[in-house]
């Protein structure tokens, strides 16, 4: 059915596959939920600057 060298292309392209999988896995569930934060957390404290200095003029 399958050569060798078929057999090994088959066995790499499962793993790249696999690979990429997991990676997409990880950065949907951890990296994009905390950059999100992060940025919202930045955007609370420069319109909180903002706020201080409209009172204080």
């Amino acid at each position: 059915m399958f050569d060798f060298d078929q057999y090994l292309g088959f066995l790499a392209f499962l793993t790249i596959l696999t690979i990429g999988f997991w990676l997409m896995i990880f950065l949907i569930t951890f990296v994009i939920p905390y950059w999100i934060g992060g940025a919202l957390i930045e955007r609370m404290k420069e319109m909180r600057e903002e706020r201080k200095a409209k009172h204080t003029n």
